[in-house]
């Protein structure tokens, strides 16, 4: 590896990632109970996408406007990766997300008493800078795994946010038909009580991994990103990927409800509870990705990808086809994602935290810019200018990756003695 950010701090001797328990020691229970709460943190994110068609009433709003609350929350989801989840490797891991855990309660309370579109706004904003529990949690259990298992650590707890990701737009659905949009963010803030009290509970504490002020530990991350291909590679990729995503979910309410389907916001999440088949194979992509090339499969996952958006296109006005692409459009994104993020883990281990921060705030970037570009696409060509969008996104990320792999393989065949490139981890 490059040489990171270790001369920050000349006088201090580098400690490798510890924690109060030993690698190795994520027990079944614990791995379970940190992929409950990355599954439960990272809801907070999406329960507002089948929603927007009651919010947009509720307010008066137009599609355009409400289509700014999913940007918005996913943008400060970035912001609160890339400024909030590095201290993950400076500050104690237990206490960081307790703390985060009682700031997203305050602004689902804030969501859910939202007088008008404006407030709404904000207080989305507020949801996803705060919703970082998953940044925070999955470094540290792959930090308590043996090297051999990080794979599969993080196909069971990745499986567990790609659930939690998917049901919550099934639960607030059901709910926002029930009882309205606002008891939903009211739901939720009580989910992060109960979070916060079991989190307490059974966390074991940490120990910092590295010693660097706030300023050096942001900087560090752009050496990061600058020195290690890799991570270059899974971001761009990993941001295109999840644009095409936002853009399908964030208009997927608007379809369902419109004239060729004539279904309400329950039916719009119960495409999540369909789609949540798929993230079931997230442990098996974790482990072919512990014993294959992570960049292999992400190059096949997205021309999968790419393939359920085409079906969406052709298809996505008959139930049956809208179905079939939903679970080859997730399948694919969650096995990408996986892969992707196995990669990542392959790097640095003293700097775990800051290599998953520039990776999800890059991809959560991806996904405000995607949600805001569907709901352009909708306005100007409904449903085709949705599958425009997506597939326009895909084609632009297999280029990128066939090109880059190109690249860097002639690189590394003219010169003498190799250097490490992404080539080397095919």
């Amino acid at each position: 590896m490059a040489d990171t950010d270790i001369e920050i701090e000349p006088n201090v001797p580098p400690r490798t990632a510890t924690t109060s328990a030993a690698a190795g020691s994520l027990t079944p229970p614990l791995r379970l109970t940190m992929a409950v709460a990355c599954g439960l943190g990272i809801s907070n994110v999406y329960y507002s996408q089948p929603l927007l068609a009651q919010i947009q009433r509720s307010f008066h709003a137009s599609v355009s406007q409400v289509g700014i609350l999913p940007t918005l929350t996913q943008l400060g989801f970035a912001l609160g990766v890339f400024f909030l989840a590095p201290l993950g490797d400076v500050l104690e891991r237990r206490r960081l997300i307790l703390t985060m855990l009682i700031l997203v309660t305050v602004s689902l309370i804030a969501a859910a008493l939202s007088p008008n579109l404006v407030f709404l706004a904000v207080a989305s904003l507020a949801v996803g800078v705060t919703s970082v529990i998953s940044t925070l949690v999955l470094p540290f259990a792959v930090a308590l795994s043996r090297p051999e298992e990080r794979g599969a650590t993080v196909g069971s707890i990745v499986s567990a946010m790609l659930i939690g990701i998917l049901l919550s737009r099934t639960l607030s659905g059901a709910i926002g038909q029930i009882w309205g949009w606002r008891v939903m963010y009211g739901i939720a803030c009580g989910m992060m009580v109960a979070l916060a009290l079991a989190l307490r509970a059974l966390l074991p504490q940490s120990h910092p991994a590295v010693r660097l002020s706030y300023g050096r530990l942001l900087s560090s991350m752009l050496h990061l990103l600058r020195t290690e291909p890799v991570l270059r590679e899974a971001t761009l990729n990993g941001m295109m990927l999840y644009a095409a995503l936002s853009a399908f979910w964030a208009t997927l309410v608007f379809l369902v409800e419109g004239p060729s389907y004539h279904y309400g916001p329950a039916a719009a999440g119960l495409f999540g509870l369909v789609a949540a088949g798929g993230a079931l194979m997230a442990p098996l992509i974790g482990r072919l990705a512990d014993n294959h090339s992570p960049r292999f499969l992400v190059g096949v996952m997205t021309a999968g990808m790419l393939a359920g958006f085409l079906v969406l296109w052709a298809s996505g006005l008959h139930l049956l086809g809208l179905i079939a692409g939903v679970i080859m459009v997730d399948v694919a994104a969650q096995a990408a994602t996986i892969s992707n993020q196995a990669s990542v883990y392959s790097l640095a281990p003293e700097a775990h935290s800051r290599l998953y921060t520039v990776y999800r705030a890059a991809y959560s970037l991806g996904g405000s810019a995607g949600a805001y570009l569907g709901a352009i696409g909708w306005s100007l060509a409904g449903w085709n200018g949705v599958c425009s969008v997506g597939c326009s996104l895909l084609v632009i990320a297999l280029v990128v990756h066939f090109n880059i792999h190109t690249h860097l393989h002639s690189r590394k065949a003219g010169t003498p003695g190799g250097v490490e490139t992404v080539g080397d981890h095919d």
